[in-house]
């Protein structure tokens, strides 16, 4: 999943409007952050199958760092722990754990039976949605647009920079995911992971998005123009 997870980083604003968008998005992707640096170092792998599913032809054969259902509820715990030290902001603690987690369950539908629930055990989860093109579609683009809608109600642009930066990442978003399904496979794991690293740009973009925009609520509105 891809768009998916993004939507929830959107999304989660509406639960914790004084938390940046870049922090969220940072919670939502956390774990995919992480995989292509252990692609790199050679701790996870992955196998291109074209074939192997009708959305994505890769084949995660070893993932128990950043995808297995433990890894990711510790994670979420070190992601949650952390934000709540450095900004005392409760509920965006909650949020942010929240958020890093559902990557996992998001992955769960999509995936093929190949997601562990802890690190070296032989339980693999892994709905398979990923067989069928327009239920990937509809649960992807649904996911992203429910999003982004609570992201746009939540929040409102101080400057004609919040509206064009938001937008046009949106935008940005459903180009590479649509390149992602019709494009070529990639050439080899190592390309996957040095794109996978360029994920970190959409974190920082998010970051600006949210300095040109404020929250509408009460909780948010109150905020001195620092985002957490």
């Amino acid at each position: 999943m891809f768009l998916g997870h993004f939507g929830v980083g959107f999304g989660a604003k509406a639960a914790a409007p004084k938390t940046s968008l870049g922090t969220l998005f940072l919670a939502a992707q956390f774990v995919d952050l992480l995989w292509p640096s252990l692609l790199l170092v050679g701790l996870e792998k992955v196998v291109i199958a074209p074939g192997i599913t009708r959305v994505t032809p890769l084949d995660f054969t070893e993932y128990p760092i950043s995808h297995s259902l433990i890894a990711a509820l510790v994670w979420a715990s070190l992601f949650a722990a952390a934000y709540y030290v450095l900004r005392r902001y409760p509920k965006g603690a909650w949020i942010c754990g929240a958020a890093v987690l559902s990557h996992w369950v998001l992955d769960a539908l999509v995936h093929r039976p190949d997601l562990p629930l802890v690190p070296g055990g032989a339980a693999r989860i892994g709905l398979g949605l990923w067989n069928s093109l327009p239920a990937t579609l509809g649960v992807e683009l649904g996911i992203f647009a429910v999003g982004v809608w609570l992201y746009v109600r939540t929040t409102r642009t101080l400057d004609r920079v919040g509206s064009m930066t938001l937008w046009s990442l949106v935008g940005f978003l459903l180009i590479i995911y649509l390149g992602n399904l019709f494009g070529p496979p990639p050439p080899s794991a190592a390309a996957i992971a040095w794109v996978g690293q360029a994920q970190w740009l959409l974190v920082i973009w998010a970051f600006w998005i949210d300095r040109h925009r404020t929250p509408e609520t009460a909780e948010g509105a109150s905020r001195t123009g620092r985002l957490n």
